[in-house]
């Protein structure tokens, strides 16, 4: 009873820190679940000495996840003191905490950033910004694609054998 008491107490201390799912999710599998899926992917570049870094990864974002808008992107934890690279790479050398938001175009792979200790609400807004942009992007992508598309059909008509001989034939 003592043993399951304590566990319990454990577990519980775990999550009001803030050291739930989040401290467990990789950049490598949040870039596989990106390009899987077309979600965008949010990095929060983060420290383990860093006061705000902190703040952020314990109260901030157990918060912005319990509203559900981290299910919407793939999302990871990245430590410059254990990996100098990739964070020098998602960063470009910025100061931490910094949380980065790629999403795919048809340009490539377009970065926003927000910088520095944030409030729950400044990280959603972040979010669902870069969430509606992507959207406006894969939106005038689907656009381009279905032009295209017709006037491939509109191309291919004209020039298609089969149809000058029907021509040929009715005039």
């Amino acid at each position: 009873m003592t043993t399951l008491l304590c566990a319990t107490v454990v577990q519980a201390a775990l999550l009001l820190s803030g050291a739930d799912a989040a401290a467990s999710e990789t950049y490598a599998d949040a870039h596989r679940a990106a390009v899987a899926t077309g979600k965008p992917i949010v990095v929060l570049v983060s420290t383990t000495w860093c006061a705000p870094c902190q703040t952020m990864k314990r109260h901030t974002l157990p918060r912005v996840r319990a509203n559900g808008i981290l299910k919407r992107v793939a999302f990871a934890v990245v430590d410059p003191d254990e990996d100098s690279e990739l964070a020098e790479q998602l960063t470009g050398g910025g100061p931490v905490p910094q949380m980065v938001m790629y999403h795919k175009t048809s340009q490539g792979w377009v970065r926003q950033k927000l910088i520095g200790g944030q409030t729950e609400e400044a990280v959603e807004q972040f979010i669902n910004e870069g969430l509606a942009s992507d959207e406006a992007e894969k939106k005038a992508e689907a656009a381009k694609t279905s032009k295209r598309a017709a006037a491939d059909r509109a191309t291919a008509h004209r020039s298609d054998p089969a149809s000058e001989k029907k021509a040929v034939r009715k005039g």
